[in-house]
């Protein structure tokens, strides 16, 4: 039996490395797919539908090239997903922060990193991370929900915390596996969803696929 291809959509380096933990070998390819919540989707609905979207489009874009390689760079690598077969498993993810129900997102400057971090200090806020796991014949998606519980934060800190550049690429504006998880007092559920990609979770999924 041929061995199955596994394609990462996401350029995220968190993504990669905890997927690289598992032990799989795997291609990064990463698509434009825009995310915007629509006005009556939960948090829940969003974040599936963009952790779904990423795999699907990965897997469109190399159906569509099926002979063209994909050049993409991720870090300070670039990597290569060259081609689509019946053996060809895409897996995508997204990650969202959730807070007195409204989702927060990247940070676009210091001052909305400033609004997300004092909204989360000193209270529970929930991390979304959903899984999606892609074929030509099938797919399914894991949502995993963790609460967060955050110290109080001044403003001092959280404008240092903004001058070392972790936030701005975060969901929450903020990263638990850095600096960020000097804020964090108590979590329930799993650590390595808040980070980026659940790996129980990730590992089943890939071995219904797999």
């Amino acid at each position: 039996m041929e061995k199955k291809h596994l394609v990462l959509a996401s350029g995220s380096p968190r993504r990669k490395e905890l997927l690289s933990q598992l032990g799989y070998e795997f291609s990064v390819l990463v698509t434009d797919v825009e995310e915007c919540k629509h006005a009556q989707e939960t948090a829940e609905e969003y974040v599936k539908r963009l952790s779904l979207d990423k795999a699907l489009a990965a897997l469109s874009l190399l159906k569509d090239n099926p002979s063209e390689k994909q050049h993409v760079a991720s870090g300070s690598d670039t990597v290569v997903a060259s081609y689509l077969d019946s053996e060809t498993v895409v897996l995508g993810s997204d990650t969202v922060v959730v807070s007195q129900g409204q989702v927060l997102e990247k940070p676009i400057d210091l001052a909305d990193s400033k609004r997300m971090l004092t909204q989360l200090a000193n209270e529970r806020h929930q991390v979304m991370t959903a899984v999606s796991v892609v074929s030509e014949e099938k797919q399914k998606t894991e949502i995993i929900i963790t609460d967060v519980w955050f110290k109080p934060l001044s403003e001092k800190e959280i404008e240092q915390y903004w001058q070392t550049g972790e936030p701005c690429d975060k969901a929450g504006s903020y990263g638990i596996q850095g600096l960020g998880g000097r804020f964090v007092t108590r979590i329930e559920g799993s650590y390595y969803a808040v980070v980026g990609l659940p790996l129980f979770e990730t590992d089943q999924l890939l071995q219904e696929f797999l």
